[in-house]
């Protein structure tokens, strides 16, 4: 099977509304998904530890009013092989679904065989759901990930997102960041507050 059941169900579900039942809660907002329960809504923190304490279950972000989910949790269970993935406060994510964009950039190298939209590295899609729709449509992608060893799979995925060439955005930003993110500069010493006494002067010896 390309395609697992609970990808279209998930990729349907609308997330961050408040919980029903936790509402008053710190940590009410539905933002997790069960891959166990077929047809389930969103749940919130406080749902999980209650009804999906042994089920499969991932957690869902947002970034600029769009879900996107963690290339960490999501690469375990999917060949997510294909789709442009995204720095994002210090995490790499990809996208859930398709995302609007008003009229293509100019000079742009790389877009989404799907949507069009551009994108920043040579990647079919933009997101999941543009790679189902690819899959459906084409036949030529797959998200079954192939019957090998889980740390065989792991080196392989992670391979394939350190070999895939960086854009020169993503250059600058390493360039920028690498002291400050992986390893900060050494802040320079404090100014001393003791002040430094002069030299005693000496005269000059009397001439005989």
């Amino acid at each position: 099977m390309s395609v697992p059941p609970w990808l279209e169900p998930l990729l349907t579900t609308s997330f961050f509304s408040v919980c029903r039942v936790h509402g008053d809660a710190a940590r009410s907002e539905c933002n997790m998904f069960c891959l166990d329960c077929n047809g389930a809504d969103a749940f919130c923190f406080y749902c999980r530890s209650s009804r999906h304490k042994d089920h499969q279950v991932i957690q869902i972000r947002r970034s600029s009013y769009h879900d996107v989910v963690r290339v960490a949790e999501i690469q375990k269970l999917l060949d997510i092989s294909g789709v442009q993935t995204y720095v994002i406060n210090s995490a790499r994510v990809l996208f859930l679904n398709e995302r609007p964009q008003p009229k293509a950039a100019k000079g742009v190298a790389h877009i989404c065989e799907i949507c069009g939209r551009s994108l920043l590295d040579p990647f079919r899609f933009c997101s999941l759901g543009c790679k189902l729709v690819g899959i459906k449509r084409n036949g030529d992608a797959s998200f079954k990930l192939e019957a090998m060893s889980e740390e065989l799979a792991m080196e392989r995925r992670e391979g394939m997102i350190q070999r895939r060439p960086m854009s020169s955005r993503e250059e600058e930003e390493l360039r920028g960041g690498a002291q400050q993110d992986i390893y900060p500069s050494t802040p320079p010493p404090p100014p001393s507050t003791a002040r430094r006494r002069k030299g005693i002067p000496h005269r000059a010896p009397f001439g005989s």
